[in-house]
């Protein structure tokens, strides 16, 4: 060997050690300028709201937990998608019309003349656009004089105008979502995808209902039925299908996205129950498939009614299915929506008799009995909230000190920031963190913390959750670094 040669690696070897141990210093040294950043830009009465959506726009924010696939796709591509199906837009109900006849009639006219609008006709008539987008949509809600319905229901009834179209191109529509979710460096979304299977079962309705009846035995004997029921077992084959052909080519190394089937609260027992059994079925059997999720206006009569109902069925079934993972949307109310009594249970009874993970939205905490018991037991047992500051306020009418954000934070109970329905509130992932940290006295490290949090508590398999921590750790870093230069640029 040549004499000369172990001086020359004991000096690489040095060298190497040197740029290993800069490295992290550097990286370190990016993190303390951007929090220093961060705590000037909420600093005060008046947080720069403007330099705050620069700075979450660029930041990696990990994942969105509670988000709804129909609710997060905007107008414009609905009306695509009508024009693509061959629907139209009822011009004075602003409906979508499926009449295959009716249709070709209305598109052979000038378009002068139609009273049924192709997609192209509204959006090139910006009257009518607005109209739709007003109804589709929860836009210019504080920012028109016309007639309109309270928020709560102006949001849940923007769902039957574009229901017609929402299932109709899954796949361009998980396309879309994945791409703007990259360009505001979102790396995972879990989305509440398209209703589970279900049947209506009239005796089962009747039985479930009466006043001491043997649930468990109903549940069973439902079970039993369902297995021998051809249609349900048909419906189920065709929506694991479309999960996976919707979803092909949507994971890859800058993104992630898995799926819940949903049930709607507020159908008939057997319907719901029989979504449920669908749902975990669902998710036992195909990867993609991580959650079940109930969803629906929680405050209409049938939901109220049959809220503890509910969740006897998902207590019954998470003992049959352990490993399916559930995140139930459990109390989106605010005092006045409902009877006192009915603010007093909903969020207990999905962590106790249903046996959530994770919380969706949990508006009504200070209303619960022993509510510092629930919070402790969440915080014990780690199951976070989900919270959709944009659609509680529009919603409930709860924002600022008001929102339970701040019990969530005292007593230590996880919770992670998320969209709910972008398309319809019109807003996305950045703006909630925009919220936050203008609304709450927060610092980088705890805005750093929701967006690793939002990995943490995704109902992802333990490979797929480390590969994105890892991933978030090198674009923080990146992010951080990006802040360092932009900030001495300005200096210049």
């Amino acid at each position: 060997m040549h004499k000369t040669l172990p001086k020359l690696l004991i000096a690489a070897a040095a060298v190497a050690s040197t740029f290993a141990a800069t490295v992290p210093a550097q990286a370190a040294g990016n993190e303390s300028i951007v929090k220093r950043h961060f705590a000037s830009l909420v600093a005060g009465g008046q947080p720069k709201l403007a330099e705050l959506t620069m700075f979450f726009t660029m930041m990696p924010k990990g994942g969105d937990l509670h988000h709804h696939y129909s609710g997060a796709i905007y107008a414009e591509q609905f009306l695509d998608w009508v024009d693509r199906e061959k629907y139209c837009v009822n011009k004075a109900t602003y409906r979508i019309e499926i009449d295959a006849a009716l249709n070709a009639a209305q598109r052979a006219l000038a378009s002068k003349d139609r009273s049924c609008l192709t997609g192209a006709d509204v959006l090139l008539d910006n009257t009518v656009l607005a109209e739709v987008l007003q109804r589709w949509a929860t836009k210019d809600f504080y920012n028109h004089s016309g007639q309109q319905t309270p928020p709560d229901r102006t949001f849940f009834d923007t769902f039957p105008y574009f229901g017609p179209v929402s299932s109709t191109n899954t796949a361009d529509g998980l396309r879309t979502l994945k791409q703007r979710a990259i360009n505001e460096n979102v790396a995972y979304i879990e989305t509440v995808f398209e209703i589970a299977p279900l049947a209506q079962y009239a005796d089962f309705d009747q039985a479930v209902l009466a006043p001491g009846a043997n649930l468990h035995t109903h549940f069973e004997s439902l079970m039993t039925a369902l297995d021998k029921d051809a249609g349900w077992n048909g419906w189920l084959a065709a929506y694991d299908a479309n999960v996976n052909t919707a979803s092909a080519g949507i994971d890859d190394a800058q993104f992630t996205m898995r799926y819940q089937p949903f049930v709607l609260r507020f159908l008939s027992p057997s319907q719901v129950f029989s979504g449920m059994v669908s749902a975990f079925k669902l998710a036992r059997q195909n990867p993609k498939i991580v959650g079940v999720n109930i969803v629906g206006q929680e405050s209409t009569h049938v939901s109220m009614r049959d809220y503890t109902l509910h969740m006897q069925m998902f207590g019954f079934l998470k003992k049959k299915f352990p490993q399916v993972n559930l995140s139930l949307h459990a109390g989106e109310l605010a005092l006045g929506m409902v009877p006192p009594e009915g603010l007093q249970s909903h969020i207990a009874e999905a962590v106790h008799t249903a046996g959530a993970g994770r919380i969706g939205h949990g508006m009504d905490i200070a209303h619960e009995r022993q509510a510092p018991a629930l919070l402790k037991a969440m915080r014990d047992k780690n199951i976070p909230v989900e919270v959709n500051l944009t659609s509680n306020e529009f919603i409930l009418g709860i924002k600022g000190a008001q929102h339970p954000v701040t019990l969530y934070r005292q007593y230590g109970v996880p919770f992670i920031l998320s969209t709910d329905d972008a398309g319809v509130s019109r807003n996305n992932l950045s703006n909630e963190y925009v919220l936050f940290a203008s609304r709450y006295k927060t610092d980088y490290a705890e805005v750093k913390k929701l967006s690793y949090d939002s990995i943490r508590y995704a109902f992802l398999a333990n490979g797929d959750k480390q590969r994105l921590l890892k991933s978030l750790d090198a674009r923080f870093a990146q992010f951080e670094a990006d802040v360092v230069a932009a900030l001495q640029s300005a200096k210049k």
